[in-house]
């Protein structure tokens, strides 16, 4: 068996495949009207088309269980975009204590995104303030390996 894509539902496909285009820069790769895939393999599904797929009259928005993570080289430059895409915040950016800054919002329909900035770019950020790999690999509480391993 092999795990393909996750999907989400949707109220307004035609909204949220222009969210996902203005915000990351998705394209639409494949169209079968109610079920749409973007590059990186997201796909939407229509919420009146799941109903019925599931039986049901009742689908939940804005659950705060579930999120869609994408990791961006350029945080920065994302950040400064994402102002400028209106989006509702669910916290403005921070950073974990591992050092990775993250930005968490809202899509069309409530449903959460999670935007951290690469861990390469992370590692590459310590390395640049004179840290060694091995403050590296503590502070970020990870394995010597995996900061080496980044590093490359």
């Amino acid at each position: 068996m092999k795990f393909k894509n996750p999907m989400i539902v949707v109220t307004d496909i035609d909204k949220s495949v222009e969210f996902y285009k203005k915000v990351f820069g998705l394209h639409v790769i494949m169209d079968f009207g109610a079920n749409k895939t973007l590059t990186g393999g997201l796909s939407l599904q229509t919420a009146e088309t799941y109903k019925e797929f599931i039986s049901t009259d009742h689908i939940f928005f804005g659950g705060n269980n579930f999120e869609l993570y994408f990791e961006e080289d350029d945080f920065d430059r994302f950040a400064e975009k994402l102002k400028e895409c209106n989006v509702e915040y669910v916290h403005p950016i921070k950073e974990h204590s591992w050092g990775q800054r993250v930005v968490r919002f809202y899509d069309p329909d409530m449903h959460i995104i999670e935007v951290g900035e690469n861990m390469k770019v992370v590692c590459k950020r310590f390395l640049n303030s004179g840290m060694t790999p091995e403050q590296m690999a503590e502070r970020m509480n990870v394995p010597l390996k995996f900061v080496k391993a980044c590093m490359r």
